[in-house]
């Protein structure tokens, strides 16, 4: 288990567990449910990503939307930081770029609740200059 060392970090892992904890009430596997990855390598951290996770955590648990939200490395986006990726149940994941605590409420209220997509998607085309 990762040490406890800010106030954020309780507030991460106490949401961690209680995510994992309703998942064994309720017998869901994750591929039944909105999977958020949030990128949380050095530039994510830096842009902002660690403050936007807290708060997509937060948000979910209020509307009591079933999500599982993990860290995940570099996504190679760092143009783009803060990076999240969003996979609903039955469709193909969506990368959302350049996301602020306003564009995670915007994502959950239009995208995760309603399926409209929002701007600020990174298409998966995308290729950084000089990418074979």
């Amino acid at each position: 288990m990762a040490k406890v060392k800010t106030l954020d970090d309780l507030r991460q892992l106490r949401e961690s567990l209680k995510s994992d904890l309703r998942l064994r009430e309720k017998g869901l596997a994750a591929r039944d449910m909105v999977q958020i990855k949030v990128s949380m390598a050095t530039c994510g951290i830096a842009a902002g990503a660690a403050q936007v996770m807290s708060r997509i955590i937060e948000e979910l648990d209020r509307r009591a939307v079933d999500a599982v939200v993990t860290q995940t490395g570099c996504m190679g986006y760092c143009y783009a930081e803060p990076t999240i990726e969003v996979t609903l149940p039955g469709h193909d994941p969506v990368v959302f770029g350049n996301v602020n605590n306003n564009k995670a409420l915007e994502i959950i209220d239009r995208y995760i609740l309603n399926g409209q997509l929002v701007d600020g998607i990174i298409p998966a085309t995308y290729r950084h200059p000089g990418e074979v």
